[in-house]
């Protein structure tokens, strides 16, 4: 009997050849010059198209959206050239494919803005966290409040990331709301300290949030777009007095879009599941009337138990995915895992990026 994990899904209008998706996983291996994907970005996604639905590493919708060195981006002809040739080879091998779309807001670093200028946020609070320069890993530049007069014209560049995924070949694209980024900044009262109408009331600090997805589900129709949430996260020195009230309200709003999907870290990005007393992940999935991604911690056992139980339509995969290119087949035959090269996760080259080897290849070894 086939586990239902590894049965087909349609996500909105997305149709999956099995529930086991790869996760937005930075790797910072981006042409420097232009941020735009390599070859090897080609080999790498190819090898891991068994996937149900692959989300790429996030990739900033403008130079501004940039927090780390040699990350991606989805605003030039030379970037969307470069995932074009990625979205057709995942295509001819069957898989699907969307862009996390992405701008970090304060978790950058003076370094890697345009002319060496602050990083935006939605008020000039630090992130208290760390970022990938050429110096390596430093701490986060002190940002500064983006003006009421420049908010349209960040929701602007998420709606041309949208229809520049389009034309990258893209079967839809995901928006980063979660981990401390830009969107996540202004829903937060611990980060979006405003006093005009994109701060204040929950209703306030989540109009960009609501203002981007109108923009994005306006290109691309909702059944192509997903949302990435963390609500209970700490990540990037993110926090929220009442994340709860705050999220209720938001996974309410969304129901109105007919979104793809809801991508939700549940717990600590990265870390523990455990959630604080009084906060609860069913709670929240229980709102939303469309199709639910899980991700954080989960292995096979957990994620053939939580599509079993309807607990989750989605299962996203991160770390397994980068060292077991083939993680699909390796979960339906409960066969070992790669250990993954820690040291190798962030820039360089080939090694520890498309050179870990699949099943076929340990046999043939």
């Amino acid at each position: 009997m086939t586990e239902k994990l590894f049965t087909p899904f349609t996500a909105g209008e997305i149709e999956l050849r099995n529930r086991v998706v790869m996760a937005p996983l930075t790797r910072n291996r981006a042409d420097p010059a232009t941020d735009a994907p390599t070859d090897m970005h080609v080999t790498y996604y190819t090898q891991r198209a068994g996937a149900g639905l692959i989300i790429t590493e996030a990739s900033q919708i403008s130079p501004e959206g940039k927090g780390y060195l040699a990350t991606p981006g989805i605003y030039s002809d030379a970037q969307v050239a470069g995932w074009k040739a990625v979205t057709d080879a995942v295509h001819e091998k069957g898989g699907r494919m969307v862009i996390q779309l992405w701008h970090v807001g304060r978790v950058s670093h003076c370094s890697l803005q345009p002319d060496g200028g602050q990083p935006v946020a939605p008020s000039a609070i630090a992130a208290e966290a760390m970022t990938y320069t050429e110096e390596g890993f430093v701490p986060t530049s002190e940002p500064r409040a983006l003006a009421l007069d420049e908010i349209p014209r960040i929701v602007e560049d998420y709606r041309k990331a949208a229809a520049a995924a389009r034309a990258a070949g893209f079967d839809g694209v995901e928006v980063h709301g979660a981990n401390g980024y830009l969107l996540d900044q202004f829903m937060r009262d611990g980060s979006n300290t405003r006093d005009d109408a994109y701060g204040g009331s929950i209703e306030n600090r989540t109009r960009l949030l609501f203002e981007v997805l109108d923009a994005v589900t306006g290109e691309l129709g909702g059944g192509r777009v997903g949302l990435r949430l963390s609500p209970f996260s700490k990540s990037n020195g993110i926090s929220e007095s009442d994340p709860m009230t705050l999220f209720t309200h938001v996974i309410k709003g969304l129901n109105r879009y007919g979104l793809a999907y809801l991508h939700m870290v549940e717990g600590q990005t990265g870390g523990s599941r455990e959630l604080d007393a009084g906060n609860s992940i069913d709670t929240l999935r229980g709102l939303f009337e469309g199709a639910y991604m899980a991700n954080n911690g989960y292995d096979r056992d957990l994620a053939i138990r939580a599509v079993d139980e309807g607990k989750a339509d989605l299962v996203a995969f991160g770390r397994p995915f980068i060292a077991n290119p083939d993680l699909v087949e390796r979960l339906k035959q409960d066969a070992p895992l790669n250990p993954l090269r820690q040291e190798l996760l962030y820039g360089g080259g080939a090694e520890g990026y498309t050179d870990y080897p699949s099943l076929q290849d340990s046999v043939v070894a």
